[in-house]
């Protein structure tokens, strides 16, 4: 397990930068591939912050890393067999880059989020508690906060652009976007995924209580796994041992993040506030704690 200094923004001199999302870096490799360097940078509400978490891109990697190869039987994905020393041969740069980089395929992504709750939280408690519903989806009365939803659903988001924030959509309106086929496809996908591997971190002492994932294309309109999957970034990790229904239950993810941020008199546009050191470093240690129980659970204590 690699041990790097904290990394904000890489800046790798051989290969061609494409774009620097919240969180990834993407680099050009040839024409077919490209190089994704999770950075530690931390978004929150759409902001990026301006302090970087130590070490959360190769936890996040990692974790993304063991999920991509469990859910191989249920969907081909991104990555490709190929060494980053292959691509990236200036030391010092591959030094600093850590476990927080993938080469992989470069795919056609879908214009959704494919979000998957399992358990009553955020916007979508926000939505029943408006509606009785959440993203069309119509729930039964008298659900509290942090519940156990019947059967997971389904509720896609539209991606927005760097600074804007995404925008739930119903079934229907994912059918617009994708076809009638594929977005019966990604939702069955999307489930599936979700309870297998809900049903391995529950044995683990993890809640999943919801996540986000990113399909693409490939040339021959074969569906991929693309970008993260269930890591700490994408998805709401709890632990089981103090999850109470009608209570906002303590996160291993960046929850802890926003939960601090909403006691700030921010109004959740940029510039993001500087964090207190102890708010990263107990960050940090959620971040590596998630790995712990759920890559390593030998060594968690769970």
């Amino acid at each position: 397990m690699n041990s790097t200094a904290a990394l904000f923004e890489s800046n790798l001199s051989g290969l061609p930068l494409l774009a620097r999302g919240k969180v990834r870096d993407l680099y050009q490799v040839g024409v077919d591939h490209l190089l994704i360097v999770t950075t530690d940078r931390l978004s929150a509400f759409d902001v990026v912050l301006p302090q970087p978490i130590p070490g959360k891109g190769e936890v996040l990697t990692r974790v993304a890393n063991f999920w991509f190869a469990r859910t191989a039987a249920l969907v081909p994905n991104h990555l490709a067999q190929v060494p980053v020393a292959a691509v990236v041969t200036d030391v010092h740069e591959l030094a600093q880059l850590g476990d927080r980089a993938v080469v992989v395929r470069r795919l056609q992504p879908l214009p959704i989020e494919a979000i998957v709750r399992g358990y009553l939280i955020g916007s979508g408690w926000k939505d029943y508690q408006r509606s009785g519903a959440v993203c069309g989806i119509q729930l039964p009365p008298g659900l509290r906060l942090a519940e156990q939803l019947p059967a997971p659903i389904f509720t896609p988001s539209t991606k927005a652009e760097l600074g804007n924030h995404d925008e739930n959509v119903d079934f229907n309106q994912t059918v617009q976007l994708l076809g009638a086929e594929l977005a019966e496809q990604v939702r069955a996908l999307s489930v599936a995924i979700y309870q297998d591997c809900a049903a391995y971190a529950a044995e683990r002492g993890i809640i999943i209580a919801d996540t986000k994932f990113e399909f693409g294309l490939d040339e021959h309109g074969k569906l991929h796994l693309i970008d993260e999957v269930l890591t700490p970034d994408s998805s709401r990790f709890w632990p089981a041992d103090q999850y109470q229904p009608g209570s906002n239950p303590p996160s291993f993810d960046k929850q802890f993040v926003r939960d601090y941020l909403e006691t700030l008199a921010w109004d959740k546009t940029p510039p993001g506030p500087e964090l207190p050191h102890d708010i990263i470093a107990r960050t940090a240690e959620k971040y590596r704690e998630a790995e712990r129980r759920l890559v390593h659970p030998h060594t968690a204590g769970a």
